[in-house]
């Protein structure tokens, strides 16, 4: 609605209700879109008045559309560039990491480890732990570069899992047991290792995904 102009810089969204109503979901999905779309600097909202739409050039990277709707092929894009700089992170951190960094990526661990019953949560501590491993780098543009598609990343992980934990058993384990790997590596310091463990961890959500899409068309 925002892209087509059906609404306008300025302009005052409806209520959570009414949007729920309208897209026909639940009022956690509205809330949850809104939150996306103010990190990407699309609308702000405003205690107590409302949220409203901010003035935005759809070429701006800090404005990833598919965050809000993402499609088999988007995520595979994005797995695409997750590659690209999720490996080199984790080379980074595991070169660069100081005190304190270490802690973040153990925390959001832990909270991965602590809420396998919650899928939100194990979602948001999903994306903590690879937000936290970009922290480690301590290269600001990577920094920057993971905030932008952070939301486009939540997304993704949502869908992603859902299709991880239909097609295996104990599958939330070895989801886990990859982080780990990963932490293992950064916290030794052996940057090749823990290039090759997040380059495995992300080929095989690629792997879950392309065989749940092949599974689709047949």
């Amino acid at each position: 609605m925002i892209v087509d102009g059906q609404v306008k810089p300025g302009d005052k969204l409806d209520s959570v209700q009414v949007l729920a109503q309208k897209f026909q979901v639940g009022r956690s999905a509205v809330r949850e879109a809104l939150s996306a779309l103010q990190a990407m600097g699309l609308v702000e909202i405003k205690q107590g008045e409302g949220t409203f739409v901010r003035k935005f050039e759809t070429s701006s990277l800090s404005a990833p559309l598919s965050t809000i709707l993402m499609g088999s092929e988007d995520i595979l894009e994005l797995l695409e560039m997750r590659k690209i700089l999720e490996v080199g992170s984790a080379g980074l951190a595991a070169r660069n990491w100081k005190d304190g960094d270490l802690a973040a990526i153990k925390q959001a661990l832990d909270q991965m480890r602590e809420s396998v019953d919650s899928e939100e949560a194990s979602d948001q501590a999903d994306i903590d732990f690879h937000q936290a491993i970009a922290h480690a780098s301590h290269n600001r543009l990577l920094i920057d570069m993971m905030k932008t598609i952070s939301g486009a990343m939540t997304k993704s992980m949502r869908n992603t899992r859902k299709m991880w934990l239909f097609g295996e058993k104990s599958s939330t384990e070895r989801l886990y047991e990859e982080h780990v790997l990963i932490y293992k590596a950064i916290r030794e310091r052996d940057a090749l290792m823990a290039q090759q463990r997040m380059l495995h961890h992300l080929l095989k959500v690629e792997d879950v995904l392309l065989n749940r899409l092949e599974l689709g068309e047949e």
